[in-house]
């Protein structure tokens, strides 16, 4: 049994539960059970925005660097953590008596990292270089916690947009973001002077999606596909089960005006590029590190490591077009597309997207922080963008990163159709219901 040293601290509406204190086993039920009714009749999460007829709650704290989050269809939670917390990986939560809070959790994993899936029975989550597989009984308890199976090795990890975020398909493959280990494939990364380099070398085994088989073993680079390409980091994607296409939200590129300031000023690095919305299929090119795409002029448009200025178009007009764009540098973490029957009929194949939040938007406010939604209907949005879910950052405005309390980063759908969010500053579980 896990060892808790325990308290509850109410402020601002808010309930801190302790974090875990030591190894894979559980924590002291009694304890945490008086957690849960005290966090229930607090109504925790009460600084969280939603609109009206949704609640929102805490259903877990205290977990570390919460990234993504998979929910089993008999309502156990899995959370994967950035970093080791307790020298665990995967969160196990437990929601024994069905109060809406996570009491029993456990750990196992030995690695940190951000993917995290469930599928066929079967748990997928990754480090930043490989995917494992864990086999799940029909209590959702894992049955080899300390022997995976190793489904992808091998993966390139530079420390630069190394999360390894996965989906499965329903037909048998898992998709991995490679993320790119640059800015824009210059010489020298991030410089100003340094040419982008054409080709790019980095697209050969990064800067896109990969496809594997999902019931592989110790599959490498040359066993997979090179799914989508020109893509320089995806941390959100999500099957689309409606229409059967994998949908992902690119990071778009940073400082234009910081490395060329004689075609961009601050206020247009605020806002440019887009982050990005794609439905992607086999073979597409989305054109980084050659292309990005300027909101105002809703254009796909050459990078100036490339002979941009600013206007020209050139070979960035064959490029896979976005189906979405969304302010620069928000950093979308997560992508979900809603198939429940709990909320409204609005958001029935919609998707939800988690943005993380910027740091580079000066001399206009940083965005993000925030959860938004977009409808859909036959794998295409019906409407623009709202915000759903927002004061998680906890602070009037946002200068740093630092300031935010709380920053959204995974979703994942509950098997009662509610909505839960991961945090990845204190590893923080909201949960959100509807209520009409």
């Amino acid at each position: 049994m896990l060892k808790v040293s325990f308290f509850v601290t109410v402020f601002s509406g808010l309930v801190a539960m302790p974090a875990l204190a030591g190894g894979s086993g559980c924590s002291d039920t009694s304890l945490l059970a008086t957690a849960a009714r005290t966090l229930v009749a607090s109504n925790a999460a009460s600084e969280i925005k939603v609109p009206a007829g949704f609640v929102a709650g805490i259903a877990a704290d205290g977990l570390g660097n919460a990234r993504h989050i998979a929910a089993a269809t008999d309502g156990i939670l899995f959370v994967k953590l950035e970093r080791l917390k307790n020298g665990k990986g995967i969160f196990r939560l437990e929601d024994a008596n069905k109060d809406g809070v996570y009491e029993n959790i456990t750990g196992f994993g030995n690695y940190g990292g951000t993917g995290i899936a469930i599928k066929n029975g079967y748990l997928y989550a990754s480090s930043n270089e490989a995917v494992y597989r864990y086999r799940l009984n029909e209590k959702s308890e894992v049955l080899n916690p300390e022997a995976p199976d190793l489904v992808v090795t091998g993966l390139l990890d530079k420390r630069q947009h190394e999360s390894k975020s996965i989906a499965l398909d329903n037909a048998g493959n898992l998709y991995v973001n490679i993320g790119a280990p640059s800015n824009a494939c210059q010489l020298v990364d991030r410089t100003k002077g340094s040419p982008g380099q054409d080709p790019c070398p980095i697209l050969e085994t990064a800067g896109g999606i990969w496809r594997f088989k999902a019931d592989g073993k110790s599959q490498s680079y040359a066993d997979g596909t090179r799914y989508a390409t020109g893509l320089r980091n995806v941390v959100g994607l999500d099957w689309n089960n409606e229409v059967n296409e994998l949908f992902v939200m690119q990071h778009g590129r940073d400082q234009l005006s910081q490395l060329y300031p004689e075609m961009f000023d601050a206020q247009q690095n605020a806002e440019t590029p887009a982050e990005e919305m794609f439905m992607v299929k086999e073979g597409a090119d989305c054109g980084w590190p050659f292309c990005y795409y300027d909101l105002q002029q809703k254009k796909k448009l050459l990078g100036p490591e490339y002979g941009g200025d600013g206007k020209k178009v050139e070979r960035c007009a064959g490029k896979e077009q976005p189906i979405m764009a969304f302010p620069a540098h928000m950093a979308p973490n997560a992508l979900l597309f809603y198939t429940g029957n709990q909320f409204p009929a609005k958001y029935r194949n919609g998707a939800f997207i988690a943005f993380h939040g910027s740091w580079n938007r000066a001399p206009l406010k940083q965005e993000g922080y925030y959860v938004v939604f977009v409808p859909f209907q036959n794998g295409k949005p019906t409407g623009n963008w709202e915000v759903f879910a927002d004061g998680f950052a906890g602070v009037e405005e946002v200068k740093s990163p630092r300031d935010a309390k709380h920053r959204p980063c995974g979703l994942a759908q509950g098997a009662d159709g509610s909505l839960y969010v991961t945090d990845d500053v204190k590893g923080t579980v909201y949960r959100i219901t509807y209520k009409g």
